[in-house]
C-alpha cells in the first residue's frame, strides 16, 4: 500500500470527537491562544481527532481553579456525562495549570478519566497514556509547571523592592492630591498617566508628585482640621461633603477616606510596599511594619511631617482611650443595628475605632467578632488554626527535648530557630503539618522543610481534621528528602508510608543508642 492510499484510508476513518482547552495568562506570544488552537489543530488533523468545542480562559493565572471558568465549564460537562467528546486537547501541561500542588492538577485530569474522557497534551514529547514512563514524566512536568510560578514570584517579589528602595511607585492609584508620572530610563518626565493607565516599555518608571494645587491644599487642610483644630474624621467628610469636593474617585468622602488620608505616609514623601502580601494567590497577609519595604523622601512631601506623626499620635491615643468592654460593646452595637459586620462597615461608622485597633487589641478582628457573636459569611478559620499552631509548636518542641534527655540523650536546642542538636551528632527540626481541604472535598496536608536550616532529620507532625492535635508522624532525613517540601493525601504510596510512625518513640530511640555508643 502506498502512501497515497494510506492516506486515503486514514481520512475514511471516523474521527475522535474532542474538545479543545486553552489558557493563557499574561506569558509570551507563544502561549497566546491562538497559537495554542492552531498546534491543537494540527495535532488534531495529524491523530485523527476532531475539535467539536473550544474552552478558552484568556487572562486567567494557572494557580488556582477559581476564576477559570472555561475549565470549571469542562468539569461539570465531564460530570453530567454528556459532554458530547472522548478527548480534551490541551497545548501542554502547563496550559492545563501551574497549580501549587501537582496533585490537583492530576485530580482534575482523574476526573476526566472517571469519566472515559482522555486528556491529551498535544506539545509534549510523552504521549499520556498511563504507562510508567508517562506517569513519572507527567508527574515531573506538573511539578515544573508549579515551581516555575513560585520561582517567578520569588524574583519578581525581589525586584520590585529593589524599585521601591529606588523611589519607583509600584502599583496603586496615586491618591487624591497626588499624580503619576512616567519617567524613562534616565529619568526623564514622558507623561502623567490616568487612572486605569500602565507604562508599556518595561525600562519605563512611574514616580509619584503632587497633583494639582487645589487637592494639595485640600489635603493639608484635612490635616488641619484634625490635628489642630480636633475634628473627628466624619465631621471632615461631612464638611468636605457640603463643600461638593468629591475624592480622586468622584465619590463623597466617608470617614473611612479621611482616616485613609490621614495615615498614609505617602503625602509626607515616604515609598511603602509590601504592607499586605497575595503571593501565588493564596491568601492574602496583612505584614507587621518591620515587613514593609519603606524608602523616605522618595516623592516631594506635601504634608508637613510634624503635621503626619502628631496625627498618627492623635490616632494611637484615641484607641488607647477605650477599654475592652467599651470596644466590645461599640462593636456589639454597630452589629445589632447593621446586622453584619466588616472592615468596610466599621472603618465608616461614626464613632467607631478602626479595624486596626481591635485587631491589635483582641488579637485578631475575627476574635473580636467572635466575642460579640457574630459569624462571618465567608470562614476565616485559618487565621486561629495558624495563631493555635504557633502556640503548639514550642510545647511539642519541648516535650520531644524532654523525652530524649529522659532516655539518656544529650539535647542541645537553637533558641532562634528551635532545631535541635541530638547528642551533637544528629540536628532535628519539627514542623507541624495542617489539614487543609481541597474543593473536591478531599483532605490533604503540605509540609515544608527548613531548607535554610538544613536538618539531618525532619519531623512532620500531621494534624487532624480539626488541626488540635496530631495523628502520626513522618520522620523524613535530608538524604531523602533534599526538595523544598511535599504534600500528603489520606491515603499515599508505599514509599512514604515507610516513614510513618503512630508516635515518637523510634526518634526518642535514636538519641538513647546514640547515647550507648559513645558510651562505649
Amino acid at each position: 500500500m502506498d502512501t497515497s492510499e494510506v492516506t486515503v484510508a486514514q481520512a475514511s476513518m471516523p474521527r475522535v470527537r474532542a474538545a479543545e482547552y486553552v489558557r493563557m495568562s499574561t506569558e509570551h506570544q507563544q502561549y497566546s491562544t491562538h497559537n495554542q488552537a492552531e498546534r491543537i489543530r494540527e495535532y488534531a488533523q495529524q491523530r485523527g481527532f476532531e475539535v467539536v468545542r473550544t474552552y478558552a480562559d484568556e487572562g486567567k493565572s494557572g494557580l488556582r481553579i477559581a476564576g477559570r471558568l472555561a475549565l470549571q465549564q469542562l468539569i461539570r460537562d465531564v460530570e453530567s456525562g454528556n459532554a458530547g467528546f472522548t478527548a480534551v486537547l490541551v497545548y501542554d501541561v502547563s496550559r492545563w495549570g501551574r497549580f501549587q500542588d501537582a496533585d490537583e492538577s492530576a485530580y482534575y485530569e482523574y476526573i476526566c478519566k472517571r469519566a472515559g474522557i482522555r486528556v491529551v497534551y498535544c506539545a509534549e514529547q510523552f504521549e499520556n497514556d498511563g504507562s510508567p514512563v508517562s506517569t513519572i514524566v507527567k508527574s515531573v512536568k506538573r511539578t515544573m509547571a508549579g515551581e516555575y510560578s513560585r520561582e517567578l514570584s520569588a524574583k519578581v517579589f525581589a525586584g520590585q523592592c529593589r524599585l521601591v528602595e529606588l523611589g519607583f511607585r509600584q502599583g496603586g492609584p496615586a491618591g487624591f492630591g497626588l499624580r503619576r508620572n512616567l519617567i524613562d530610563q534616565a529619568g526623564a518626565f514622558k507623561t502623567e498617566l490616568a487612572r486605569g493607565e500602565h507604562k508599556s516599555l518595561q525600562t519605563d518608571r512611574v514616580v509619584l508628585v503632587p497633583g494639582p494645587d487645589d487637592e494639595v491644599q485640600i489635603v493639608r487642610t484635612i490635616y488641619r482640621w484634625f490635628v489642630h483644630d480636633g475634628l473627628a474624621e466624619s465631621e471632615i467628610a461631612g464638611k468636605l461633603n457640603r463643600a461638593a469636593i468629591h475624592t480622586d474617585l468622584g465619590r463623597e468622602w466617608t470617614r473611612a477616606t479621611v482616616h485613609e488620608v490621614l495615615i498614609n505616609e505617602k503625602y509626607i514623601g515616604s515609598n511603602v510596599y509590601n504592607r499586605v502580601s497575595f503571593k501565588l494567590r493564596k491568601l492574602r497577609v496583612v505584614n507587621p511594619s518591620e515587613m514593609w519595604i519603606r524608602k523616605e523622601d522618595a516623592f516631594q512631601a506635601i504634608v508637613p511631617r510634624e503635621d503626619f506623626y502628631t496625627a498618627q499620635g492623635i490616632i494611637r491615643a484615641r484607641s488607647r482611650r477605650y477599654s475592652d468592654e467599651e470596644l466590645l460593646e461599640r462593636l456589639r452595637s454597630l452589629h445589632n443595628s447593621r446586622r453584619a459586620l466588616s472592615g468596610v462597615i466599621i472603618n465608616s461608622a461614626d464613632g467607631m475605632p478602626s479595624t486596626s485597633v481591635y485587631a491589635q487589641r483582641f488579637g485578631s478582628l475575627v476574635r473580636a467578632y467572635q466575642l460579640v457573636g457574630f459569624v462571618p459569611s465567608r470562614d476565616f478559620g485559618y487565621v486561629e488554626i495558624n495563631r493555635h499552631l504557633r502556640r503548639m509548636h514550642p510545647s511539642i518542641v519541648l516535650q520531644t527535648e524532654k523525652q530524649m534527655e529522659a532516655v539518656g540523650g544529650s539535647v542541645r536546642r537553637d533558641v532562634q530557630t528551635d532545631l535541635l542538636y541530638v547528642n551533637e551528632e544528629l540536628s532535628v527540626s519539627i514542623i507541624l503539618a495542617r489539614c487543609r481541604r481541597r474543593e473536591s472535598g478531599r483532605l490533604f496536608w503540605k509540609m515544608r522543610f527548613d531548607t535554610g536550616l538544613r536538618p539531618d532529620l525532619t519531623v512532620a507532625v500531621r494534624l487532624d481534621e480539626s488541626n488540635k492535635s496530631a495523628i502520626d508522624y513522618y520522620l523524613l532525613p535530608r538524604l531523602d528528602f533534599g526538595c523544598p517540601g511535599i504534600s500528603l493525601c489520606e491515603s499515599n504510596a508505599v514509599e512514604l508510608e515507610t516513614y510513618r510512625f503512630d508516635d515518637l518513640d523510634y526518634l526518642y530511640g535514636m538519641a538513647a543508642r546514640s547515647r550507648l555508643r559513645r558510651a562505649a
